[in-house]
């Protein structure tokens, strides 16, 4: 009997509070407004302006462009080890958001080469756009794995057109004067928040868990290396704070890619 009681209490602990399923549309509400009070955020005139402007061959700002092959080499990979296993059940509702995912992660290699190749807001669209879509995907795959549902691609076309529309806004908003960041940035934001949470409240395997809070540090890291482009690049000399962010952000998404390899192995061998 206190073996019962024990165990019942060992699982009322690790039960999610009813608040946590509330959380990730509180927070939304909560952004958005924040967002429409504080008014537009426009990008800093200095932004096409990194550190690091050596060439590497006739590769202008070569650091910066090559740098982005990893995002490449990491959704081919991604293709290459999950195609195959796109009808496991531990792969099949979240496969088109995560189908998104590595074809933006292609995508993010191209658009942000041609960016750092001549930057101006013009070729910034085409880097921008693939990683508003990567947010998209990742937001669509784990919704639906987290809710069990079966409806994959519309939660992945509807997403990302939402993605696609706040790269458009930041564009347009630029061209007839302020520009505003706002809607881009939140799309950022969302699978950072929301990710955890869903897997929090739903009870997603702990290394699913562990292994997207890895990534969302890779990213943090990331962000913070290409807050300090110039001074990292003038303390490292050989390396600027902008490729260091590529190279981060190339690891987040490779630890995304390997967790969900490991889980459609796992579920191939038990289904063998």
């Amino acid at each position: 009997m206190s073996s019962f009681v024990s165990s019942s209490s060992r699982f009322r602990q690790a039960a999610p509070s009813k608040a946590l399923f509330w959380l990730p549309a509180l927070f939304v509400a909560t952004a958005i407004a924040a967002l429409c009070v504080y008014g537009p955020i426009s990008q800093p005139l200095s932004y096409h302006h990194f550190a690091d402007q050596r060439a590497i061959g006739n590769v202008p700002h070569g650091a910066d462009v090559w740098s982005n092959l990893g995002f490449a080499l990491v959704g081919l990979w991604g293709f290459i080890l999950l195609f195959p296993q796109r009808h496991q059940p531990q792969l099949k509702r979240g496969w088109p958001g995560y189908a998104l995912f590595l074809l933006a992660l292609i995508g993010t290699a191209a658009g942000s080469a041609y960016y750092h190749w001549a930057p101006d807001n013009f070729s910034l669209i085409w880097d921008r756009l693939p990683i508003a879509l990567m947010c998209a995907g990742l937001l669509a795959a784990v919704y639906c794995e987290t809710h069990r549902s079966h409806e994959g691609w519309p939660a992945a076309a509807a997403l990302g057109i939402v993605a696609i529309t706040s790269v458009a806004w930041w564009y347009v908003t630029g061209v007839n004067g302020q520009d505003d960041l706002r809607p881009y940035l939140l799309m950022q934001c969302l699978p950072l928040v929301l990710i955890p949470l869903w897997q929090r409240a739903y009870r997603v395997p702990i290394a699913d868990q562990r292994a997207f809070l890895l990534a969302i540090g890779f990213y943090a890291l990331a962000k913070v290396a290409e807050l300090g482009d110039q001074v990292l690049f003038d303390n490292l000399h050989v390396i600027s704070g902008h490729t260091l962010k590529h190279l981060f952000a190339t690891l987040a998404a490779a630890v995304i890619v390997w967790r969900l390899g490991e889980r459609v192995g796992y579920s191939r061998i038990s289904t063998d």
